[in-house]
């Protein structure tokens, strides 16, 4: 079992933040500093979990987090940057401050924490644990921003593996979208949910596993793994799956032009 852990949890409040936060606090001896914006569901827990109210998406965020976790737990054995969010949309637009505000939350947090992370270790062993997605392994229509950020985390992930010291464990999480107020995130507009989604609930269950197991990468979905061998192998069923997926943002993207006018 993952336990006599000192944790940090951001995007805690919700989703498969919330459902990791379960888990975690199930276990008397984990200590959990849970992150968010919102602290509604947070607060609900028991001693073993500390709520702390804070923004991800600077620097200035970040260092609070470390100066209130260490202040409130004395040390810090697994930090999970898992705090991030969606856009679902056509990029039809020009805007600077939408597509850095994504990325300040998506990208730089994370990798920000884990400078931090690593700095704040200085050679003691630590965890460090990534949610990723799987949309950072291959893109969809309607979500440009969100899957470049998730890209870019793939990325960072592959690269610093190769050159981090070997007291930190590093572990990246690869969900499928889940069934969660990930879509109400993506859009305040209904929109169809794209295939295949997943229980929160179910994810946490295979991180918390996998994290225990120290290892590399986690990804949930066993049909989402299967599809990609698929696409390699037979590449046009990629171009339908994309077709079908493609299909569902014109829909949205002609309701929204007529609930407009």
């Amino acid at each position: 079992m993952l336990n006599n852990q000192k944790v940090v949890l951001t995007g805690s409040n919700s989703g498969i933040g919330l459902e990791l936060l379960k888990l975690l606090s199930a276990q008397s001896e984990n200590l959990i500093f849970a992150v968010d914006l919102n602290l509604d569901k947070i607060n609900e827990f028991g001693a073993n979990v500390i709520g702390f109210k804070q923004d991800v998406s600077s620097s200035e965020g970040v260092d609070a987090i470390f100066e209130a976790a260490l202040a409130a737990m004395g040390e810090i054995t697994l930090f999970f940057a898992n705090a991030g969010y969606p856009y679902y949309e056509a990029v039809d637009y020009v805007d600077w401050d939408r597509t850095k505000r994504i990325f300040e939350t998506n990208v730089f947090s994370p990798i920000y924490s884990f400078e931090k992370f690593r700095a704040y270790l200085n050679g003691k062993n630590g965890h460090f644990a990534i949610t990723v997605s799987a949309i950072g392994k291959m893109a969809m229509p309607g979500f440009a921003l969100y899957s470049s950020t998730k890209f870019a985390m793939h990325g960072f992930q592959q690269s610093i593996r190769l050159e981090m010291p070997s007291n930190i464990k590093l572990t990246c999480l690869y969900p499928i979208a889940t069934d969660t107020n990930f879509f109400k995130a993506a859009n305040e507009q209904i929109f169809e949910k794209p295939f295949p989604v997943q229980s929160p609930a179910v994810v946490a269950k295979k991180m918390i596993k996998g994290l225990e197991k120290s290892k590399k990468s986690v990804s949930p979905s066993i049909l989402f793994s299967a599809g990609l061998v698929l696409f390699a192998i037979l590449p046009f069923t990629r171009r339908i799956y994309w077709n079908l997926e493609k299909a569902k943002l014109i829909r949205f993207l002609e309701k929204r032009g007529r609930e407009n006018k």
